[in-house]
Formats: C-alpha cells, sequence, structure tokens
C-alpha cells in the first residue's frame, strides 16, 4: 500500500474547505438548496473577498485607470477561483475524479476561449497564438510544478493513475508534432509558396486533431472509463451541495469569471506600458497566468488533499483540451471569418513548446510525484519566462498574411 502519510499535518476523517477549516457534517443527511448555497458562501474565508467583483466592474465601467481595474479585478478572481474549485471538487464525489477533472478544464479554459475569440474576431493573430502558448506553458510547468512541489512538501510521495498520466503523455507529443511540422514546412519551402500550404495544413491538421479529441472523451468517459478509476483516499467525504446548485454555481462563476478576467486582461498591457516590459512576455506570462487563476487555484488545492488524479487531469488535462480541443477549434473558426489562424509557431515558440511538453513526459511517466520533481518543473518555467522576458518585441517574425 503506497505511503501517502502527510508530513506536516493528518487530516483525520474531518472535512476542510481550501482554508483548512472544518466543515460539519452529518453523513445521513442530504443536502438541500438552502444549506448547498449557505455551504458554498461560508466554505472558505477567501470569500470575503468577494466584495471586491462589483467594484473591479465598477472600475472599468467608470473609466477608471489601468492600475485600479487590474488590482481590483485581481483580488475579486481569487475567491472565484476558490468556489470554482469548491464546487468542481463536490461534483468529483458524486461522478468521480475523471468528470470533476474535466468540467474544471472546460469551464476554466471557457475564459481563454472566449478572449481568444474576441481577439481572432478583431483579426490579433498574435494575441490568440501567445494565449495559446502562455496557456499550455503555465498549466503544463507553472500550476504542475507548484503542485508537484507543495504536495511533495506536505506528503512524502505522491501517486496518480498511470494509464492517465501515459494518455497524457502521448496525447501531448501528438499535439507538440502538430506544431513542428508546420514549423519544419515553413523552413523547407520557399516562405512566398509555404503561406498556402501552411494554411491548408494547418486546416487539415485541425480537422484531425479535434476529431482525436472527441475520440480520447469517448475512450476515457465511456469505452475505458474503467482505466481512470482512481482509489479514493478520503473515503468518508460526501458531497455537500446538491447536483442543480453545484452545476448552476459552475456556470455562474464561470460567467462572472469571463467578465472579470476579460477587465483584468484589457488592463494589463496599459499597466506595464509604464514599466516597459515587452508585449511577448505579458502576452505569454501574465495573461495566462491571471486568465488561469480558477485552474491554478483549484489544482494546488487538489494537491494539497492529496487527490492527485483530480490535479493531473485539471493541470495537465487543461493543456490537452488547450491543444487538442481549442486550438483547432480557433483555427477553424478563422478559416470561416477569413482570418489566417495557423498552427505555425516561431520557431522559438515551438523550441520552447517542445522543451516543456518533453520534461513533463518524462516527470508523468511513473504515475507518482515529490517535491524535488515540482521544483524541477518551476525551474523550467523560471528559465522560460526569463527567455520571454529578454526576447525583444521586434525580434518577432511578423506573422503569415492573409492571401490576396
Amino acid at each position: 500500500m503506497n505511503d501517502q502519510t502527510p508530513l506536516l499535518k493528518n487530516n483525520n476523517r474531518h472535512t476542510y474547505n481550501n482554508s483548512h477549516n472544518i466543515i460539519d457534517k452529518n453523513d445521513d443527511a442530504e443536502p438541500t438548496t438552502y444549506s448547498s448555497v449557505k455551504t458554498l458562501l461560508c466554505c472558505s474565508n477567501f470569500n470575503y473577498l468577494l466584495i471586491f467583483i462589483p467594484f473591479g466592474i465598477l472600475s472599468k465601467l467608470c473609466g477608471w485607470s489601468d492600475t485600479w481595474v487590474f488590482c481590483l479585478n485581481f483580488m475579486g478572481i481569487i475567491p472565484l477561483a476558490n468556489l470554482l474549485g469548491f464546487a468542481t471538487e463536490d461534483i468529483s464525489l458524486r461522478f468521480g475524479d475523471t468528470i470533476g477533472s474535466l468540467l474544471n478544464a472546460t469551464f476554466g479554459n471557457a475564459v481563454e476561449l472566449i478572449i481568444s475569440v474576441v481577439a481572432l474576431n478583431n483579426g490579433l493573430i498574435r494575441v490568440v497564438q501567445a494565449s495559446i502558448l502562455g496557456s499550455v506553458l503555465s498549466n503544463l510547468l507553472l500550476v504542475q510544478g507548484v503542485c508537484f512541489f507543495l504536495g511533495g512538501i506536505r506528503y512524502s510521495e505522491q501517486f496518480f493513475n498511470v494509464t492517465a498520466a501515459q494518455t497524457s503523455a502521448s496525447l501531448l507529443a501528438l499535439a507538440m508534432i502538430s506544431l513542428l511540422i508546420p514549423a519544419a514546412f515553413y523552413t523547407s519551402v520557399d516562405s512566398e509558396k509555404a503561406i498556402d500550404g501552411i494554411l491548408n495544413l494547418s486546416h487539415g491538421t485541425a480537422i484531425v486533431l479535434l476529431i482525436i479529441y472527441i475520440m480520447y472523451l469517448v475512450f476515457q468517459l465511456k469505452t475505458h472509463s474503467h482505466l481512470y478509476e482512481s482509489e479514493t483516499i478520503d473515503g468518508d467525504d460526501s458531497p455537500q451541495m446538491t447536483i442543480y446548485v453545484s452545476i448552476g454555481s459552475l456556470l455562474i462563476i464561470s460567467i462572472i469569471v469571463s467578465i472579470t478576467a476579460d477587465y483584468l486582461v484589457g488592463s494589463i498591457e496599459g499597466l506595464v506600458e509604464s514599466w516597459n516590459i515587452s508585449r511577448t512576455f505579458v502576452g505569454i506570462v501574465l495573461i495566462p497566468i491571471v486568465g488561469n487563476a480558477a485552474e491554478h487555484v483549484s489544482s494546488v488545492t487538489f494537491a494539497l488533499k492529496n487527490k492527485m488524479d483530480l490535479c493531473i487531469g485539471v493541470a495537465i488535462g487543461s493543456s490537452m483540451q488547450i491543444a487538442l480541443g481549442m486550438t483547432p477549434l480557433l483555427v477553424i473558426l478563422g478559416w470561416f471569418l477569413g482570418e489566417p489562424l495557423t498552427l505555425f509557431f516561431e520557431s522559438f515558440e515551438t523550441c520552447v513548446l517542445v522543451v516543456a511538453i518533453l520534461i513533463v513526459n518524462y516527470l508523468i511517466a511513473d504515475g507518482k510525484s515529490n517535491w524535488l520533481e515540482g521544483a524541477m518543473l518551476l525551474a523550467a518555467y523560471v528559465i522560460i519566462a526569463m527567455a520571454f522576458f529578454f526576447y525583444p518585441d521586434d525580434g518577432q517574425v511578423s506573422f503569415i498574411p492573409k492571401p490576396v
């Protein structure tokens, strides 16, 4: 039997919320709508920060400075991320870690999808690409690194589903190939002749990736769902909210998060103008950290509770959803909108993503983690972040123009 005894503290048989407060509950009593809403609102001391949400929205509508808009909306998104994780964990107690992690990744990525669609419709191809790359890097290295590191300090060694880890590694490798081939195509063909070829290649590859992602969902949820069943560590836990309140809270929280994150992201560029930070660094490092705040908090919370299957499902599952689901969807949407969004990234960005995927694949292949592996992932993210910090904006290759 795996040794999963906490090094710092044993939580015994009590149920802890995200602030480690004990929630008294009767295992025999079925939650009601009133008790569910009360539990959600009182689940954490972070909920006191909800007062910042109306002020954050007001700051944008009233045209306050970008500094105020950023700070108020940043404070408001913290309790929303905490509530999103609480609702997801409650749903996972009913349907299992697989459904819970899938829901968390989906609702967390809704923010990036909304922002990317708006940017794509406005022809901001580089913004869309930076958002995609930054989201994958932050989930794979930053979120996963923090989870492994903090979870490894609390527990000597943590274990997760090996089958799920190996499948994730294979799908991430496929996503890596889908970016490497257009880059190799561009360097092997005359630049003028490569324009139409890369557009057509990206459209075809996007359709293939979407089909693979749908097949993965069928594999995970239906035909081979037994392979993703994990041993429940806290067997005495039971849902504290009704299913309707849990799902309804996910929808409502995601809508508010999308509004708050949109205002927050919109204020970043103006905020850093006076700090002389490159737009590349903002788009690939700062925006994804803020936009993925909900997933970040949720994943770390699950890791501290030794629910590593949920943690892996949210962090790496979110990256797969972006690479195999959201990215090809945006490419196809750009196809219909007449915007030349392709799977061709700059050589430097492609190289960084390949290195990130390789190191993650090595570390998750054995189905267990510790704090040193978390430190390695964080070190890789810091090195990449420094590279983008010093990467000049004028060093960017202009994206492939629309065909005339």
